[in-house]
């Protein structure tokens, strides 16, 4: 009796140990992609793993990673290139969104936060080298005309109900590798309520009671994304 219940639980240990391992979860992240025109397409979108063609080759494209989740948004017709040639995730380029495709020193970049990706949007070992993106995680794609050593900073905006109605805004402009500054002269808009920034990068807006989605541009930048207040 003892063998065979022996016998029976190293069959279970070893039944467990060849188990394949759950797979993990897709997180969900919050996409902007900002055309060249300004305009931009805003999505929460699920990074599950996806397909992209390249050249004659339809390649896979790895879970939690930025090229995933914008596979999966179907924001426009993508073309990517596969500089392995053997459909290698971290050799996969993307260079053309729609009908914008990469020329000389313009072309399409993605950031993570506030910081450019250093990686392919697809390497498995993430953005940054680092581990795969998150659940919440910010990604912005955008149309980068390089110049000046880096492409065009992207805005930040942070929002405070101060009371009364009044909302206190600050505004910061990021550089590829995350470095922030003040924006002067954002334009920051809720609705048909619009502040510009001063030279610290602060604006202030009267809202009545309720939710309100803020959002700041400014020449030669990248738009924020767009922010939730509520005034009380």
């Amino acid at each position: 009796m003892r063998r065979a219940s022996l016998a029976v639980a190293v069959a279970a240990v070893a039944a467990a140990a060849a188990a394949p391992a759950p797979v993990a979860a897709a997180p969900r992240i919050d996409q902007m992609v900002v055309l060249p025109n300004g305009k931009a397409k805003l999505d929460s979108v699920r990074s599950r793993p996806a397909r992209v063609r390249a050249g004659s080759r339809r390649c896979r494209v790895p879970r939690a990673t930025p090229l995933a989740a914008l596979v999966r948004s179907r924001v426009a017709r993508l073309s990517v290139r596969d500089f392995s040639r053997a459909c290698d995730p971290s050799s996969l380029f993307v260079q053309a969104i729609g009908r914008h495709r990469n020329r000389g020193q313009r072309g399409w970049v993605y950031k993570v936060g506030n910081r450019q990706g250093t990686t392919a949007a697809s390497d498995p070992s993430g953005p940054f080298g680092s581990g795969r993106i998150r659940r919440r995680t910010r990604v912005t794609w955008f149309y980068c005309v390089f110049r000046e050593g880096g492409c065009q900073r992207t805005l930040g905006l942070r929002a405070r109900h101060e009371g009364g109605g009044l909302v206190s805004v600050r505004v910061r402009a990021f550089d590829d590798e995350g470095g922030g500054m003040p924006a002067e002269g954002a334009r920051v808009s809720a609705g048909a309520v619009t502040a510009t920034t001063d030279a610290s990068g602060n604006a202030t807006l009267t809202l009545p009671e309720g939710r309100h989605r803020l959002r700041a541009r400014k020449a030669g930048h990248i738009r924020s994304f767009t922010e939730r207040v509520r005034v009380r």
